[in-house]
């Protein structure tokens, strides 16, 4: 009889606040952040400081290709993430679900952007590409290739009819969205250019690189309001024919730069919602705040410079008088020009200094009304913290960490009855609940590198790489005492099974023995948990690893040499020596009845060898880089390995078969706990996070598992192929459109879904014609429906397989099929297009056939009959939903009037009025001053002019 085993599968992850791949965002209500958590997105509340949801997408395969790599938040509660295997999915923060999965990037998506209204999506990614995508009907419009690397941010101009690209080729691109071509390449930059954004009112736009400035562009306008660019260009333009048509398609013009205060590169940058902030990000411990004044203030300031300029001429004036006046002919020069700069528009607030490096940085949408503004920094210790601008400085308003460490997790431990896991990282300890993934305690400690939970979960041993064993009251959280325990590292520490003692090994070369009891101190009020040690073993080399057999019959120690070591140990004799690997064994564990060891080394290898004799079972060849792991599960022979390459895998000590392989960790795994019943598992990665794999009541056999993973191997071959297969090629002016879809196996797999539907949609046609053939010459049994097609007719079969591909894979499903089978839709779509709510889905398929095979369809006589009646038919439905949707848009605009007159809205657009006559009575007040100021200096130049010529006259 075939074997069956358990599966273990995913259950949870926790311990990871904001991982450093992405960007954090807010989100449009401003009281949550999303923060990436490797391949999940964390929404966190800002004043409650927990997290309320995650959004974690449900896919079979996991590790670093699903890592989220950008993060991007529309008007509504609509959420784009970028994936780092490429895709793109919208998800709803609200509900938590997945509304639309976008597949068409070969790289991982490095810069996501929303227009206004939030109804288009751009995307770039490493592949080199930006791609645009219609959220509301979940299709990918068209790509744009021209960069020559990575784009690194985008930005939408005009009104969304216009995009800026940045790149890591130094260049900037302005894009025609209308034409789907590039209007403009904008070079200047020394390096790679990091980020890009325009304010909301698209006056400027900043551009951030490696290069030891800001650079700010004006944008040219589109609209009929004012702005200070236009005023400023205004010359320039005029200065001849040739210019104005050469900067016909110029959309950005050079207006200045700003030096920036440190010397480390632009990681990003961003105007807040309102437009008067903008917060420049460095690469790295720094945030510098600009303050953007409006059109009249920067006309002041600019104003002001040139008065100042004034006084300093005229003085220069009244030293060397020169009969020609060329002083008042340079006033009046410098009068004319009085354009602001970009000193004058961005002025540097403050700068926010953070602790550690900054990762990103989100301005909140809502302003509080005691502050200038809000920002949310994510930095690189696993952490956000939340900062409060004022006019002047800047306050640090809310920290969130108590749910992960500041560094990776060094080791995981239970309690004897699982209800609490203990990690340790290098400045803290913390004890959480496994099956919830919430932070109980934090308590400050060395660099903890193992850890022991002793029996009824009060205390917990720590040992440290400075050679102190720390011992911890877990409930109270605190460190009750330090004990010199080694001279050098403490490797490993294992508990003495029916005694109340433990084993530490070290860098020493020492094996010490220790028991621990519960008693009362001189001076100390309550019992406390001690400490003593009772024997030591001294050996050759450096001790990394220990495991005690059972009935504590043997002691197993892994030295520096590549040997194991194991002795009696009651009298600590030497009874086996185990050697056979080829670099240090990094960890041991002896089987529940004392019969298998089983040692990973730094070889990759794992062996199982007999602890009667001591002779190796096996050698496997088990991970793609270190073992760092392995535990047996209580019972069995079966066992866990972890190791480099962040697989967790699940063996058969008998049979010496690889039984699961679980992916999910992003780097290195450093240790590993299996619960008592073995029911669970909890892992601790270089990510920062713990995960929890729990035993599912899953059968599997052995064979099926083997075959499952040739196919993943096959398929990953086949997207590995796709990914890095030859670029097209880009014509010689750099600029090219495409489709913005990519071939994958689940697009493959619904085109032969379609080709067999279709196959049996012909089949059953046939056999109906031949039952009413059969039914003119006579009697023939009743006709029964075909079960394959579910009881459907062959159209409402066919419609059934086309209607379950996703909307966004719907072009590439149909550029896959042949022109035969699209010939074949062709004739189904008549009958289709009577069903209203199919139309949509009908003329999309019929655009994308005609698009596709639009010279074999004017080739082929058969296609014309088809084609006339889907014209006539075509039009008549769509012109009909057209009118529904005008009618529907006109009663909703009514409505909106009706409650508008019902509610306080005149008040609000009088508010908004009000606010508008203030704003042109200042700057009245400012024309009139300036006017005044005028008419001083004019007075001024005529006595100047006049003691000119009476000193000339005398």
């Amino acid at each position: 009889m075939v074997k069956a085993y358990l599966r273990y599968e995913a259950a949870s992850s926790f311990g990871v606040i904001s991982s450093v791949d992405s960007n954090i965002t807010y989100d449009s209500t401003g009281k949550h952040v999303l923060a990436p958590a490797l391949e999940k997105v964390g929404i966190w509340h800002v004043r409650q400081g927990v997290c309320t949801k995650t959004l974690n997408p449900s896919s079979s395969r996991g590790g670093p290709s699903l890592a989220v790599t950008s993060i991007a938040s529309s008007a509504s509660s609509l959420v784009a993430v970028g994936y780092a295997d490429g895709s793109i999915r919208i998800w709803d923060c609200e509900k938590g679900t997945c509304e639309v999965n976008f597949n068409s990037h070969k790289g991982a998506v490095t810069a996501l952007r929303y227009n206004k209204v939030g109804s288009m999506l751009a995307s770039g990614s490493k592949d080199n590409d930006v791609i645009l995508w219609d959220v509301v009907g979940e299709s990918g419009l068209f790509r744009l290739r021209g960069h020559r690397d990575q784009v690194t941010d985008l930005v939408f101009l005009d009104g969304g009819k216009k995009l800026v690209s940045s790149s890591k080729d130094k260049f900037l691109r302005v894009w025609d969205l209308e034409t789907q071509h590039c209007m403009q390449i904008v070079s200047g930059h020394h390096s790679e250019v990091w980020s890009v954004d325009a304010d909301p009112e698209e006056r400027f736009v900043v551009t951030g690189s490696a290069d030891q400035e800001l650079r700010f562009y004006a944008v040219k306008e589109y609209s009929s309001h004012g702005s200070l660019v236009s005023d400023s260009n205004a010359n320039e333009i005029k200065t001849g024919e040739e210019h104005s048509t050469e900067n016909k398609w110029e959309i950005l013009k050079p207006f200045g730069e700003i030096q920036r205060q440190t010397k480390d590169r632009v990681a990003r940058v961003r105007f807040n919602v309102s437009g008067k902030l903008l917060a420049c990000q460095m690469a790295g411990k720094t945030v510098e705040i600009f303050r953007v004044l409006d059109e009249a203030e920067a006309k002041k300031k600019a104003k002001r410079r040139l008065h100042r300029k004034e006084k300093k001429t005229s003085k220069v004036g009244d030293e060397n008088l020169t009969a020609n006046g060329e002083a008042s002919t340079k006033i009046e020069q410098a009068d004319t020009v009085s354009s602001p700069t970009v000193p004058d528009v961005f002025k540097l607030l403050q700068v926010i200094r953070a602790g550690r490096k900054i990762s990103s940085f989100s301005f909140c949408p809502v302003t509080p009304k005691e502050s200038l503004g809000t920002v949310a920094l994510s930095l690189n210790n696993n952490s956000l913290e939340f900062y409060s601008l004022k006019s002047s400085e800047n306050e640090k308003t809310v920290t969130i960490e108590h749910q992960g460490h500041r560094s990776d997790v060094r080791s995981v431990t239970l309690s004897e009855d699982n209800t609490l896991l203990m990690s340790t990282s290098h400045s803290e300890v913390k004890i959480w609940n496994p099956s919830t993934g919430s932070c109980l305690r934090t308590i400050d400690s060395g660099y903890g590198l193992c850890s022991l939970i002793v029996p009824q979960n009060k205390y917990g041993i720590v040992g440290t790489k400075s050679g102190v064993l720390e011992i911890i009251d877990i409930g109270s959280a605190t460190k009750v005492e330090e004990v010199e325990a080694h001279g050098g590292t403490i490797w490993s520490i294992t508990a003495i099974p029916n005694d109340n003692g433990f084993v530490t090994v070290s860098a020493d070369h020492e094996v010490k023995f220790w028991d621990y009891q519960v008693k009362q101190k001189s001076g100390k009020a309550t019992k406390q948990l001690t400490v003593s040690n009772v024997k030591s073993m001294k050996m050759n080399d450096d001790v990394l690893a220990v495991a005690i057999s059972p009935d504590a019959k043997h002691i197993a120690v892994a030295l520096l040499d590549s040997t194991v070591k194991v002795f009696y140990m009651d009298s600590l004799k030497f009874y086996l020596s185990l050697y056979g690997h080829k670099l240090p064994v990094m960890c041991i564990d002896i089987s529940s009845d004392g019969e298998l060891i089983v040692t990973g080394s730094q070889d990759k290898n794992l062996k199982i060898w007999g602890l009667d004799f001591g002779d190796c079972h096996k050698s496997i060849f088990a991970h793609g880089d270190s073992v760092m792991g392995v535990k047996f599960v209580r019972n069995t022979h079966y066992l866990f390995s972890i190791g480099k390459d962040r697989l967790v895998k699940y063996w058969d000590a008998d049979k010496f078969e690889l039984l699961l392989t679980l992916e999910g960790h992003h780097a290195e795994i450093w240790c590993l706990a299996v619960s008592n019943r073995g029911d669970f598992l909890v892992t601790g990665s270089h990510d920062r996070s713990m995960r929890r794999w729990d035993r599912s009541e899953e059968p599997f056999f052995l064979e099926e598992e083997k075959e499952k993973r040739l196919e993943e191997l096959f398929e990953s071959e086949i997207d590995n192929e796709d990914r890095h297969g030859p670029m097209e090629e880009i014509p010689e002016e750099g600029v090219a459109a495409a489709l913005a879809g990519k071939k994958t196996i689940d697009i493959l797999s619904a085109a032969d879904s379609i080709i067999d539907a279709l196959e049996v949609a012909e089949d059953e046609k046939n056999r109906h014609a031949a039952y009413e053939e059969e039914k003119t010459k006579g009697k023939v049994p009743e006709y029964l429906p075909n079960a394959v097609m579910f009881g459907l007719s062959p159209t409402d079969y066919v419609l059934r397989a086309i209607s379950n591909v996703r909307t966004n894979d719907l072009e590439q499903t149909l550029l896959a099929l042949p022109f035969s089978e699209s010939l074949k839709f062709l004739c189904y779509m008549k009958d289709w297009s009577l069903i209203p709510e199919k139309v949509e889905l009908v003329s999309r398929i019929a655009t994308i056939i005609l698009q596709t095979h639009h010279n074999q369809l004017v080739t082929t006589p058969s296609a014309r009959p088809v084609l006339s009646v889907l014209r006539d038919i075509l039009y008549s439905k769509i012109k009909a939903c057209k009118d529904t949707i005008g009618f529907n848009l006109a009663a909703m605009d009514h409505v909106k009037q009706m409650m508008d007159s019902r509610s306080d809205a005149p008040f609000k657009d009088a508010k908004a009025k009000l606010m508008e006559i203030r704003s042109q009575q200042a700057k009245r007040m400012a024309s009139r001053a300036d006017t005044k100021m005028e008419k001083k200096r004019k007075k001024k130049q005529k006595k100047l002019e006049e003691g000119q010529h009476g000193h000339a006259l005398f």
